[in-house]
């Protein structure tokens, strides 16, 4: 974005709390442009239903303004386990209910509830491992520890000791044309960690037209395109400003009662 702002563009990691901390001084900051903020599906739609207090509200005190990319979880088991596809893993955990582990980068988590929905979905119950990161989860997995890991592709895709089972995009991706999506094989999961430009609400409908245009051009480069792919991100979507709004309510809206439901609290 650099390349197309007057100003330079600083990063500014302030991380902790599933990224709630960032967020909120993005939320309490004057909304003239110069502080922006990296809305993720974490803090701005998991956040807010698994902790116990949010000191924002992740639509009133935003202007989402752009999509920036997403990126699928998977369910990942080690290429030594019997298990050849999804059905198969399935149908052993419905034969052996809670005794399957399942390993995710941590309590709280986008993994975690999207583990619940599975169950939801399937009947197939097993047993939640929170780990430190989708990295730790996938190292279980394949020394035989754990059975099976579910978190983001860009996490374990350069684990050649493991095996995908399923991905939950709507698609398959052109990097790893080989691997399934859930809703191919009969089971209708959709959850991708998704990444977006977002400011402080009340921001002037000007400068967000020309931040959205700047987040456009800037992810459409050759570069970014490449990077993203390869981080194991799907085919991005161009959003409007108000289309970007809308699928943050949405996203707040599914992930929120999916979480609630399945009581899932961050730690």
């Amino acid at each position: 974005m650099a390349a197309t702002v007057p100003h330079p563009v600083i990063v500014e990691n302030r991380p902790g709390a599933g990224g709630t901390i960032g967020a909120d001084i993005v939320a309490k900051s004057a909304p003239d442009g110069h502080v922006l903020g990296l809305s993720n599906l974490a803090p701005h739609a998991v956040g807010p239903a698994v902790y116990p207090t949010i000191p924002y509200d992740p639509l009133r005190d935003f202007t989402h303004i752009a999509l920036l990319g997403e990126f699928p979880l998977v369910l990942a088991i080690s290429a030594d386990r019997p298990w050849r596809d999804l059905d198969a893993f399935l149908a052993a955990a419905r034969t052996r209910p809670a005794t399957l582990n399942v390993g995710t980068p941590g309590n709280g988590t986008a993994a975690q509830v999207s583990l619940h929905m599975l169950r939801t979905l399937t009947g197939a119950e097993t047993v939640h491992v929170p780990f430190r990161g989708g990295t730790a989860a996938a190292l279980e997995t394949v020394a035989g520890r754990i059975d099976a890991t579910v978190a983001g592709f860009g996490e374990l895709s350069g684990n050649d000791r493991l095996r995908f089972l399923a991905m939950a995009s709507t698609q398959r991706l052109p990097t790893r044309p080989e691997v399934p999506t859930f809703r191919e094989q009969g089971v209708d999961l959709v959850a991708t960690v998704w990444f977006g430009l977002c400011a402080p609400a009340g921001l002037a409908a000007d400068l967000v037209d020309r931040l959205h245009a700047a987040s456009e051009a800037a992810m459409s480069a050759p570069d970014a395109v490449a990077l993203t792919a390869r981080l194991g991100g799907v085919p991005r979507r161009s959003l409007t400003r108000t289309e970007m709004a809308n699928f943050v309510r949405s996203e707040a809206e599914r992930w929120g009662a999916a979480a609630r439901a399945a009581g899932v609290r961050a730690e």
